[in-house]
């Protein structure tokens, strides 16, 4: 089942890291707005618009080099019935962004339930 994700990236965050968007593309070097730029972007051309949202808010690694990525998970949305605001799940890319192989593991890893 799919579930409903809030991805924030603090855009204050200073520090890049060199990472391909998609699996099997070419590294690019990302600072915090390219981060959120390519994750919107993502999502539109994957249209999932209605499971997941990029926000612009603290990440939870102020003092760390970032970029820096905070997942909260949300249940799915059944129908007929209104989204919730209680999370069941929480990740965090603070420090660790550049461990992945693509950036859309942000996004593959902690949508499907």
């Amino acid at each position: 089942m799919t579930r409903r994700l809030v991805i924030s990236v603090c855009s204050r965050e200073r520090g890049t890291v060199l990472l391909p968007i998609e699996r099997g593309g070419r590294a690019r070097r990302l600072d915090a707005g390219a981060v959120m730029r390519q994750l919107e972007a993502l999502v539109r051309r994957r249209g999932l618009a209605e499971s997941v949202r990029i926000s612009d808010a603290c990440a939870g690694g102020c003092w760390m080099r970032g970029p820096n990525v905070t997942v909260t998970i949300y249940p799915a949305v059944r129908p007929g019935e209104r989204p919730d605001h209680v999370a069941v799940g929480r990740k965090t890319y603070v420090a660790s962004l550049n461990t992945l192989d693509c950036l859309s593991r942000v996004i593959d890893d902690n949508l499907r339930g």
